[in-house]
C-alpha cells in the first residue's frame, strides 16, 4: 500500500466536503509533501484517512520535517486532516442548511465530520474503561477515562522554555479554531465551530475531542469571560434545547470546588444521551406557585429539584425563584450556610432537556463550604473515597456518569490480583477498601472483575451522596421540605 498511500488519502480529499475538487488535485499533493517531505511514502496498514495520516506522519517523520513526539505528531496530524475539512465559511453554510431540513440532521452532518476529520478523538475515546453498576442510587455508568493522551514530560520541560503568548487564552476561545497548536497546547488546525444566536449574543458549538458520551457537546461564548449562573444562563439553556430538541445542555456550577475545571470560560455542555438522573423518578411534588410549572424533589443522591412546562419562560421565573432563595439559604442543623466571612457559598448546577412537547429544568442545589473536617469541601467525596474519586463533581458526574481517573485501569489490576491472591503490587490507599471486598465475597478469578466493579459502582453512588447538600435520610428530607416550603 505504500504507493497508494497519499493516493488514497488525495481520494479521501476531493471526496469530503473539503474546500477541494479533482481539480486541485495536484495542488493538494504538493502541500502534502511541504508537509512531510518529498520521497518515498510509508505504507498505511488501512486505507480509513486515520491509518492513511498516520502513515503519512511516519513520513515526515523519516524526513525529517518532524520529530517523533506526541506534540509535534498531533500537530501534524491536525494539519492533514484540515486538508480534508470545510473552511468554517462553507461548514457554518453547509450546517445551517441543513438545519432548515431538521436540527438533528444537522447535528448528525457535523458529529460525522467531526469524527471522520479526526477532530473528535474516535481510537483514544475506545480505550475508555465503560461499565454500568446496579447500586443503592440506581444504575450509575462508570467511565475510566484513557482518551486523553499521557503528558510527554519532555514537552512538558520544554514548554516552559516557550515564550508566553497568551494566544488563545485558553482551549474554549473561538481563538482555537484553526490554531497549530504548540508544546503544552493542542493543535486545532482541524477544529470547527457553528455560530448561533443566545441571548442576543453571538455564542459557538464544537464538538468535545475526548467525548465522555454520545455527541458530547459543548456551546461557548464569544466573549472570554467567567462562567456565572443566573437568569440569563437559564434562559440560553433552554434556549438551546429549543433550537436543539434532541440534544440535553446543563452548566456546570460556578462556583471552585463544586464547579468544572474551566471556570474562565463561560460555556455550557450537551449532546445526545439520556444520563441515570434524567431517568430517575419524581420522589414528592412541590408547590412554586408560577402557573404553567409542576416542580418535584428527585430520587436521586444529590439534592435535584426538577421543573417541567411547555412554556420556557415560566420556567425561567421557577428556576430564579429557587436560585435567588437558594444563594442566601442556610441551616446550621445540616452545615448548610450561604456565606461564611462574606463569602458566597451557593449556587446550582442546572440541566435542560425536552420530554415531548415539555421543556424540563434540573436545577441540583451546591454548597461549596470546607472545615475542619472536611477540608476538600462538606459537599465533596470525602477521604474514604478519594482513592477512587477525588476530583470535583460537575456536571457530567451530577447526572450519574463517572469521569473516574485513568490510574484506576492499572490500580484496579493489582487489586484483582490481591483479592484473588496473585502476587501483585496494591496501592496502599486501596488496601482497606480491598480488605472489606475480601470479606463480604467469596471471590474467584472469574468473578473478581464483576465484583471489584460492582465495588466502584457503590463507591460512586457515595460520592454523590456526600455531594448531596440535603441527604436522603429522614433528617436531610425534613430540611429539604423546610427549604421548599419557605419559597
Amino acid at each position: 500500500m505504500a504507493q497508494d498511500t497519499l493516493q488514497l488519502f488525495l481520494d479521501d480529499i476531493v471526496a469530503s466536503p473539503s474546500p477541494y475538487t479533482a481539480l486541485d488535485r495536484q495542488y493538494v499533493e504538493n502541500r502534502i509533501y511541504a508537509l512531510i517531505g518529498d520521497g518515498a511514502v510509508q505504507a498505511a496498514t488501512a486505507a480509513n484517512p486515520i491509518d492513511l495520516v498516520t502513515a503519512l506522519v511516519n513520513t515526515a517523520i523519516a524526513h525529517g520535517k518532524i520529530n517523533d513526539t506526541p506534540s509535534e505528531r498531533e500537530i501534524l496530524e491536525a494539519q492533514l486532516m484540515d486538508l480534508k475539512t470545510p473552511l468554517p465559511s462553507a461548514l457554518n453554510r453547509g450546517f445551517w442548511d441543513r438545519y432548515q431540513e431538521s436540527p438533528s440532521k444537522a447535528t448528525d452532518w457535523f458529529y460525522q465530520l467531526s469524527r471522520a476529520n479526526d477532530y473528535i478523538k474516535t481510537r483514544n475515546i475506545a480505550r475508555n474503561v465503560v461499565f454500568d453498576a446496579d447500586t443503592p442510587a440506581g444504575t450509575l455508568e462508570i467511565t475510566i477515562n484513557l482518551s486523553k493522551p499521557e503528558k510527554d514530560p519532555k514537552a512538558i520541560a520544554a514548554a516552559r522554555n516557550q515564550p508566553k503568548t497568551g494566544y488563545p487564552l485558553d482551549q474554549l476561545c473561538m481563538t482555537n479554531e484553526g490554531y497549530l497548536g504548540r508544546l503544552g497546547y493542542p493543535a486545532r488546525s482541524n477544529h470547527r465551530i457553528i455560530r448561533l444566536m443566545l441571548g442576543g449574543e453571538i455564542w459557538g458549538f464544537q464538538y468535545s475531542p475526548y467525548a465522555y458520551f454520545a455527541e458530547h457537546a459543548i456551546f461557548l461564548s464569544q466573549v472570554h469571560r467567567p462562567m456565572k449562573v443566573d437568569q440569563h444562563g437559564i434562559t440560553n439553556l433552554l434556549e438551546i434545547v429549543r433550537q436543539f430538541p434532541t440534544y440535553f445542555v446543563g452548566s456546570n456550577a460556578d462556583l471552585p470546588i463544586v464547579g468544572g475545571s474551566m471556570l474562565s470560560h463561560d460555556h455550557y455542555q450537551g449532546g445526545k444521551h439520556t444520563f441515570p438522573m434524567m431517568k430517575a423518578p419524581l420522589d414528592r411534588e412541590f408547590d412554586l406557585n408560577v402557573p404553567g410549572v409542576t416542580a418535584g424533589v428527585v430520587q436521586w443522591p444529590m439534592t435535584d429539584l426538577r421543573l417541567r412546562g411547555a412554556h420556557p419562560e415560566a420556567l425561567v421565573t421557577a428556576a430564579v425563584k429557587i436560585m435567588n432563595s437558594w444563594k442566601d439559604y442556610s441551616d446550621e442543623s445540616v452545615d448548610v450556610r450561604a456565606y461564611t466571612d462574606g463569602t458566597r457559598h451557593h449556587t446550582v448546577t442546572p440541566i435542560a432537556y425536552r420530554d415531548g412537547d415539555d421543556y424540563v429544568l434540573d436545577l441540583v442545589l451546591r454548597d461549596n463550604q470546607t472545615s475542619a473536617q472536611y477540608p476538600d469541601g462538606i459537599f465533596h467525596p470525602h477521604q474514604d473515597v478519594q482513592h477512587i474519586k477525588k476530583e470535583n463533581i460537575g456536571l457530567i458526574e451530577v447526572m450519574g456518569r463517572a469521569i473516574l481517573p485513568a490510574r484506576l485501569k492499572t490500580e484496579m489490576a493489582e487489586v484483582e490480583k490481591y483479592l484473588v491472591g496473585q502476587p501483585n503490587q496494591i496501592a496502599a490507599m486501596h488496601q482497606p477498601w480491598a480488605d472489606g471486598l475480601k470479606a463480604r465475597h467469596d471471590l474467584t478469578p472469574e468473578n473478581v472483575q464483576t465484583v471489584v466493579h460492582q465495588a466502584i459502582g457503590n463507591t460512586f453512588a457515595r460520592v454523590l451522596a456526600d455531594a448531596g447538600v440535603f441527604k436522603r435520610d429522614a433528617t436531610g428530607q425534613a430540611a429539604l421540605d423546610q427549604f421548599l416550603a419557605q419559597l
